[in-house]
């Protein structure tokens, strides 16, 4: 099945309430895309937008894959879902990677009255006032986040240092899948089976390109 085209929803004024799915995504894995659709569907999103990191600030030091290797691995996790799609916008601009900036360009993109949603870890809430221009954030979207495995929603529904800010957060229970980019990695790495963890077609763009073999 192909991929909603928002562009076509947004000119029939049906594209109203638009989930923002940022991630590093090295790899993608089946937990974002869970994350996505079960915040869809409770949400009432019309659509969820994929959009890989370009240059994370927060990983600099890490290292990260080749963004246009990345990019591809989300388009190949996201390709069969019609309610999802992605985009370049991050990976086109250059510089640092800021979550304000790739706001304001979607507000250049979309009208007013498509609202945003940024759905994120619940855990990094936690940083949020960390985040530049965290207030300018909270003016453009609101915030679902997702628990993991083992978090405790009331951590972060009781961080009175966020009442400071204006920011709309909503908290989403998802089901538990003990999958994140750090355990693919590492199985990888380690020679171990990586079936069932994210798409197929994602696994054998990782082996093709012998990604995170050493």
């Amino acid at each position: 099945m192909a991929h909603t085209n928002f562009s076509d929803l947004l000119e029939k004024g049906k594209l109203k309430r638009l989930g923002i799915m940022g991630g590093t995504f090295d790899p993608i894995h089946f937990g974002h895309l869970v994350t996505a659709e079960h915040a869809r569907e409770s949400f009432n999103l019309d659509g969820v937008l994929f959009i890989p990191t370009g240059n994370p600030v927060r990983k600099k030091q890490s290292g990260v894959t080749d963004k246009e290797l990345r990019f591809k691995m989300v388009e190949l996790a996201t390709e069969a879902n019609p309610h999802f799609e992605v985009s370049r916008i991050e990976i086109d601009r250059p510089g640092d990677t800021y979550t304000v900036d790739t706001l304001r360009e979607l507000k250049t993109i979309y009208p007013d009255e498509v609202d945003l949603f940024f759905i994120t870890g619940a855990d990094a809430i936690l940083d949020l006032l960390s985040w530049k221009n965290t207030h300018d954030i909270g003016e453009m979207a609101s915030f679902i986040a997702a628990t993991r495995p083992g978090w405790d929603i009331n951590v972060a529904k009781q961080n009175y240092e966020l009442e400071q800010i204006q920011v709309d957060i909503c908290y989403l229970e998802v089901p538990a899948l003990a999958i994140s980019s750090t355990y693919m990695r590492q199985r990888i790495k380690n020679r171990k089976s990586v079936r069932y963890l994210t798409d197929e077609k994602v696994t054998n763009f990782i082996f093709d390109h012998q990604l995170y073999m050493s």
